[in-house]
C-alpha cells in the first residue's frame, strides 16, 4: 500500500507541475497579446485622428519592412516621434517597477513592500528638484539617477548596522533615508522654487510621461533588459529567500551577498524608471499581489507574468491621463493612485491571514 501511494504521489507531481506550467504559459501569452493590443490602440488615441492602418504603416516604414500605402508625413510624425516613444516608455517603466516590487517583497518578506522602500524616490527627487531650481532641466533624468543612488548607497551603509544586511533594518534605513530625502526637497522647493518651475517640479513628482523621447526608451528599456534580466535570472534564489535567511542559507545561497546584490539591481532599475517618468506609485505595489495570484509563489514564472502586466497596466493609466481632461493632463501617478487604492483596499480584505496585513 505504501509503495503504490508512493508510486501515485511520484505520478502526480509531475501531472500538477505540468498543470501550472501550462496556465503559466497561457497567461502569458494572454498578457502579451494584451500588451500588443493595447499599446496598438494607445498610439492611436489622441487629439489628431489615427488609425491602426497608419500605426503598423508608420511602424514599418521606419523598420524597413514591406508595406502597402503612404502615411502621411505629418501622421507619421505623431506616431513615431509623439505616441509611440511614450507608449513604449510608459511600457518599459511599468514593466521595471512590476518587477522591482516583486523583487523587494521578496527579498524584505514584506508585502507591503514597493520599489521605493529604500529611499529611491525621494533620493531621485531632491536631484530633479534641484536641477530644475538651477535652471538645467536637460539634466533631470541623470540628476535623479545619481540622487536614487546616492539614497540606495545611505540606506544599505545604515542597514549594515552588526555586518549584515537584515530585512528590517534595511525598512528602517530606507524609512529615514526617505523621510530626509522628503524634507530636502521641500525646503528646495520652499525657498527656490516659483512660477514655471513649480510647476515641472510638481508635476514629476506626481510622475509624468508627458516628457517622453526615443532617449527615454532608450534609458528605461536599456535598463529593464540589463537589470531585469539579471533579476529574472536570480528567479531560484528569490524562491529560496521565502523560506528565511536560515534556510536559504541550508540551500546554498550567500544571503548577505545575493541580498546586496538584489537590492543594488531593484534600486538601479527603479533609478532608471524614475529618472524617465518621476515617482509613480502602486505600480510595483499592487501588480506583484495581483499576478502572484495567478502565477504561483515561483518566482520563475512570478517575474516575467509581472512585467508584462505592469507594462500593460501603466501603458492603460497614462493613456487615462492624456485623454479623460483633454485638453489638460493628468500626472500618470494621480491616476495609478485611483486605480491603486481600492484595489489594494480590496486585496486586504480578500486576505483572511492577519499576518498578510
Amino acid at each position: 500500500m505504501t509503495a503504490g501511494t508512493g508510486s501515485a504521489a511520484g505520478r502526480t507531481r509531475p501531472a500538477a507541475s505540468a498543470r501550472r506550467n501550462g496556465r503559466f504559459g497561457l497567461w502569458l501569452a494572454l498578457a502579451s497579446a494584451a500588451l500588443v493590443l493595447v499599446s496598438a490602440v494607445a498610439v492611436t488615441i489622441g487629439p489628431a485622428p489615427v488609425n491602426l492602418a497608419d500605426v503598423f504603416g508608420s511602424l514599418a516604414a521606419h523598420l524597413g519592412f514591406p508595406h502597402t500605402g503612404t502615411v502621411p508625413v505629418l501622421t507619421d510624425a505623431i506616431v513615431w516621434q509623439l505616441r509611440l516613444p511614450r507608449v513604449l516608455t510608459a511600457a518599459f517603466v511599468g514593466a521595471g517597477l512590476a518587477l522591482s516590487g516583486a523583487v523587494m517583497q521578496s527579498v524584505t518578506r514584506n508585502p507591503l513592500a514597493d520599489p521605493y522602500l529604500l529611499g529611491l524616490s525621494s533620493g531621485a527627487s531632491l536631484g530633479a528638484v534641484c536641477v530644475v531650481i538651477l535652471g538645467v532641466g536637460v539634466a533631470l533624468p541623470l540628476a535623479a539617477f545619481a540622487g536614487a543612488l546616492a539614497a540606495l548607497v545611505a540606506t544599505l551603509s545604515i542597514a549594515r548596522v552588526g555586518g549584515t544586511i537584515t530585512p528590517g533594518r534595511a525598512v528602517l534605513a530606507g524609512l529615514a533615508i526617505a523621510q530626509l530625502g522628503a524634507a530636502g526637497t521641500s525646503f528646495v522647493i520652499f525657498w527656490s522654487a516659483k512660477g514655471d518651475s513649480y510647476r515641472e517640479i510638481l508635476n514629476w513628482l506626481l510622475g509624468s510621461l508627458a516628457g517622453s523621447s526615443w532617449g527615454t526608451v532608450l534609458i528605461a528599456g536599456g535598463a529593464l533588459l540589463l537589470a531585469g534580466t539579471g533579476l529574472v535570472l536570480a528567479a531560484s534564489r528569490l524562491d529560496a529567500f521565502a523560506f528565511g535567511d536560515t534556510a536559504a542559507a541550508s540551500l546554498g545561497v550567500d544571503v548577505n551577498r545575493t541580498r546586496w546584490a538584489l537590492l543594488g539591481t531593484v534600486a538601479l532599475l527603479t533609478g532608471a524608471m524614475v529618472a524617465v517618468s518621476g515617482a509613480i506609485g502602486f505600480v510595483g505595489l499592487i501588480l506583484p499581489h495581483l499576478v502572484r495570484g495567478l502565477s504561483g509563489p515561483g518566482h520563475g514564472r512570478l517575474l516575467p507574468l509581472v512585467a508584462v502586466s505592469g507594462a500593460v497596466f501603466l501603458v492603460i493609466a497614462d493613456t487615462l491621463a492624456r485623454t479623460v481632461f483633454d485638453p489638460r493632463e493628468l500626472p500618470v501617478g494621480i491616476i495609478t493612485a485611483l486605480i491603486g487604492v481600492p484595489v489594494f483596499i480590496a486585496l486586504i480584505k480578500s486576505r483572511k491571514s492577519v499576518s498578510w496585513v
